[in-house]
């Protein structure tokens, strides 16, 4: 078994958020998910796709556990969160979370946005936005885990951890997707 994964940011800015708000009738601040921009046709100005992540044992042993009916919590739209971090330390196998502070104020989990995850052929594909007011610092690390709310923790193992820089967040909506294809 070979697995593949892609990761795609997609970043508009603070002013397209306002935009989207005036649009919309929105009050000034209130968050602007990524469904609602692309449905007003503005596109990301930015887009950043990073190949590969590293498959976390304790996600891996989840995985195991659920194909096998051996119990443990379905990766599904109620209990799936993207996470992401500041921490530049090099991924390994036997992390079981993101490696900034635990609780600090330099990572974030969020659930998963309407319909995500979802599965084509042999392709699952998690997708989280970060909004104006959450994750605004130096995205260096993401992965998925299985935790239940928003927070800036992990609350249970984490599937995959994948370290690369996506830049530094400061306000606006950021929507990160990860496609992981098995084969």
């Amino acid at each position: 078994m070979h697995h593949f994964t892609e990761w795609v940011c997609e970043k508009w800015s603070e002013e397209a958020c306002d935009f989207a708000r005036y649009k919309l009738y929105l009050p000034k601040l209130t968050p602007v998910p990524s469904f609602e921009l692309l449905a007003l046709g503005i596109k990301a100005e930015e887009v950043e796709v990073v190949p590969g992540n590293l498959l976390l044992n304790a996600g891996i042993q989840r995985l195991e556990d659920l194909l096998i009916g051996a119990g443990g919590q379905a990766f599904n739209n109620a209990n799936s969160r993207l996470g992401v971090g500041n921490s530049a330390t090099a991924e390994a196998a036997t992390q079981t979370d993101l490696q900034a502070v635990a609780g600090g104020a330099n990572r974030q989990f969020k659930l998963m946005n309407a319909t995500f995850p979802s599965r084509a052929t042999q392709v699952v594909t998690f997708q989280s936005d970060f909004t104006s007011g959450e994750a605004n610092f130096v995205w260096n690390e993401w992965g998925v885990d299985n935790g239940t709310t928003n927070t800036t923790t992990v609350v249970a193992p984490m599937l995959n951890r994948k370290v690369a820089s996506l830049g530094t967040k400061a306000t606006g909506t950021w929507t990160l997707t990860g496609t992981l294809t098995i084969s």
